[in-house]
């Protein structure tokens, strides 16, 4: 791994998992604290929820969308490298993102990363994507309680962390997060449909 402050993706073809046994689903807590991103990936199933009209986010009401995301008009094209010439390379200190495919930059973007929850670290795969997904934790106590469905374009790479797009803060390049890492809807969209596994 490269010096510094930096999470490398590397995207490679999923692993099988479930035989693995890496499921972790269980909150993480650091001195009595919730950190990280809980989603309980066992009731994942990628597929927009249409009677969650509500969101919270620091435990302040927002409204969820409404809608299904449209699909791609163009078919995703995965590019001509292989899927070893594919990584992502999240700087946290600079809190942006750059994606590669071997030495061309496939798209780069500003990002937000845990405030309330330390983003881990390290080299991973991209092991799970889902279109959708719904989180939940923080604290109301401390004020960081959030509930947010149909979050989009869901790409996890560390148990629960996971790369995403982010409808209830437009602040990227500054830490928002419990651990993952918010992006632009957009770009989040360019890189689920990029990725490996399709």
């Amino acid at each position: 791994m490269r010096p510094g402050n930096k999470l490398f993706l590397i995207i490679l073809p999923a692993l099988i998992l479930v035989a693995l046994g890496i499921l972790n689903l269980s909150l993480k807590t650091f001195k009595g604290k919730v950190v990280g991103c809980a989603c309980d990936l066992s009731k994942v199933t990628g597929d927009f929820e249409d009677k969650e009209g509500e969101a919270i986010f620091l435990n302040e009401p927002l409204e969820a969308p409404l809608a299904v995301l449209p699909e791609p008009k163009i078919p995703p094209v995965l590019g001509q490298a292989s899927p070893d010439g594919k990584w992502i390379e999240i700087d946290l200190s600079e809190q942006k993102l750059i994606a590669w495919e071997g030495g061309n930059k496939f798209v780069e973007s500003l990002v937000s990363s845990g405030k309330w929850g330390r983003t881990p670290t390290g080299e991973f795969r991209i092991w799970s994507k889902f279109k959708y997904a719904k989180m939940s934790g923080g604290s109301k106590e401390l004020h960081t309680y959030y509930y947010l469905p149909n979050v989009p374009y869901t790409m996890y790479f560390y148990n629960g962390f996971g790369l995403h797009g982010t409808y209830w803060h437009n602040n990227f390049g500054h830490p928002m997060s419990h651990g993952c890492i918010n992006l632009p809807t957009l770009v989040a969209e360019k890189l689920f449909y990029w990725a490996t596994p399709t």
